[in-house]
């Protein structure tokens, strides 16, 4: 879209200016003009400085690094905008902040996935915009329309364009196998899954490498990286069981602590969906999702299909 359209306004929380900024370029439009002040009690105040009455609004808000704060802000940004008379506010969550916590694994435990559903709908979102859910399923939380986007495209041309050869793709445990099968899919070549059994919330257990990954340049594949623990023990056993290489690809780069140190990983690429802490960015490679991002909105506006953007 060349030229700003007066029907539709985007803007950007704090949690992620830079991916706001990059996205606006591609839409070759201006971020609308807002205020966020934190009071010294640590209380949000936001005002929308644009006059949004009538007009569909996107709001980028990435659910990461400081989830809590980062939600209770975009809450306060969605109903501000509503008070204000928008005619739809999207919200675009390149990460979806407590999407981990989507099912009951223990008694007495909370469904949050759903939660942050539900304060977003009540605050007055009319439609998400968000990549690689943890599990589809949390699409099934909200009554509102939400579009899955995936970064697997984005992955597969680079992988392509490395010209790699004898490659496998590994899944690092068996939830992340539909990911990889997808993966190994468009690439055209085998899958490979390590059986991983979870200790606690920071260690886990290797129970065997289902496949051949000797002399194979392996290309681990997962929604999110936070500690790192589930990546360096895959990436470690693929090394031991012969492979030439281990590449990982991660949609979501948490990146916690030391997540990468003694990873045995020989290069990891994410996307841009969480800003990099300071330091990081020497450790991996980032790929831009604000392209993606840009033919989603395009398609949103335009009342065309997503998912094509996805056929092989």
């Amino acid at each position: 879209m060349a030229d700003r359209n007066d029907s539709w306004l985007l803007f950007g929380g704090s949690s992620h200016e830079e991916l706001a900024s990059e996205l606006a370029k591609e839409l070759h439009v201006k971020i609308g003009n807002r205020s966020i002040e934190v009071f010294p009690d640590g209380e949000i105040g936001v005002q929308i400085l644009e006059n949004v009455r009538g007009k569909d609004v996107f709001v980028l808000q990435s659910i990461a690094r400081h989830p809590n704060h980062y939600l209770m802000e975009l809450l306060i940004m969605v109903d501000a905008l509503k008070r204000a008379s928008a005619r739809s506010i999207i919200a675009v969550l390149p990460y979806y902040g407590y999407a981990r916590q989507d099912r009951k694994e223990k008694s007495r435990v909370p469904i949050t996935a759903k939660l942050v559903a539900d304060l977003l709908e009540k605050a007055g979102v009319t439609r998400v915009l968000t990549m690689d859910l943890h599990t589809e399923q949390i699409q099934g939380f909200f009554d509102i329309p939400v579009d899955n986007l995936y970064a697997r495209p984005l992955f597969v041309r680079t992988i392509r364009e490395m010209k790699l050869k004898n490659i496998i793709v590994v899944s690092p445990d068996v939830g992340s196998n539909k990911m990889a099968s997808r993966f190994a899919e468009e690439l055209k070549v085998d899958i490979a899954i390590v059986d991983k059994r979870r200790v606690n919330a920071e260690k886990v257990a290797v129970n065997a490498l289902i496949g051949d990954v000797s002399g194979k340049n392996v290309v681990l594949v997962d929604d999110i990286c936070s500690t790192g623990g589930t990546l360096k023990m895959a990436a470690k056993v693929c090394k031991e069981a012969g492979a030439k290489s281990v590449l990982a690809f991660v949609s979501h780069g948490l990146l916690i602590g030391n997540a990468l140190e003694g990873a045995g990983i020989d290069r990891v690429y994410v996307t841009d969906s969480v800003p990099p802490i300071d330091g990081e960015k020497t450790k991996v490679t980032y790929i831009s999702i604000a392209p993606l991002l840009k033919q989603a909105i395009e398609r949103i506006l335009t009342a065309k299909s997503i998912s094509s953007l996805f056929k092989s």
